[in-house]
């Protein structure tokens, strides 16, 4: 049985999440927090439940219209938690992991050596894109994330080539996937 956390705080950063993500985007970010928790359960990983679930779940809140600034989607997501987080009196160290841990979540080798917030999140999202669950699949469906993850990215690179810069992942699939026609 799949259970999320249900505390008020929790609950609203699902709303806001559900607010501004597209649906596939959605259900991609809590299966990264399933996946992440589960990580840390198997490998004994101490971290705070309440800031790994913040940041899985707001991970790429980057990719809404809200949220489309002038730099890289992790960033511009990474700052869009930060505030929403902050405005909800959450503790400055625990939105400075949530920040940290979304800016970083297609960072490679770097991620996963910044703290327990920061290598879940990404250990999640690598599992949501590598194995999955079939369980977790069940309860919230791909609904083409993959397509539509890259879709969100690159259009916001068309419209600002300073958010892809060449050697991000924003810029990789700017670079691969340019034709319209891909999406």
């Amino acid at each position: 049985m799949i259970l999320l956390p249900n505390d008020v705080l929790s609950l609203r950063v699902l709303d806001f999440a559900r607010l501004h993500e597209a649906p596939p985007v959605l259900n991609h970010s809590v299966r990264t927090y399933l996946h992440a928790a589960a990580i840390a359960e198997r490998d004994a990983v101490e971290h705070d439940a309440d800031t790994l679930f913040q940041a899985c779940v707001l991970h790429d809140i980057g990719t809404a219209d809200a949220f489309d600034g002038p730099v890289r989607f992790e960033v511009e997501g990474a700052d869009a938690a930060a505030a929403f987080l902050t405005a909800e009196g959450v503790p400055a160290r625990a939105v400075d992991q949530v920040w940290e841990a979304i800016a970083l979540h297609t960072s490679g080798q770097i991620a996963e050596r910044r703290g327990p917030i920061t290598m879940l999140t990404r250990l999640g999202v690598l599992a949501d894109f590598g194995e999955g669950s079939a369980e977790f699949e069940r309860a919230y469906p791909r609904l083409d994330i993959e397509v539509e993850l890259k879709r969100l990215v690159v259009e916001q690179a068309r419209r600002n080539p300073a958010k892809a810069p060449k050697s991000s992942w924003p810029g990789y699939l700017t670079r691969t996937r340019i034709d319209p026609d891909d999406f």
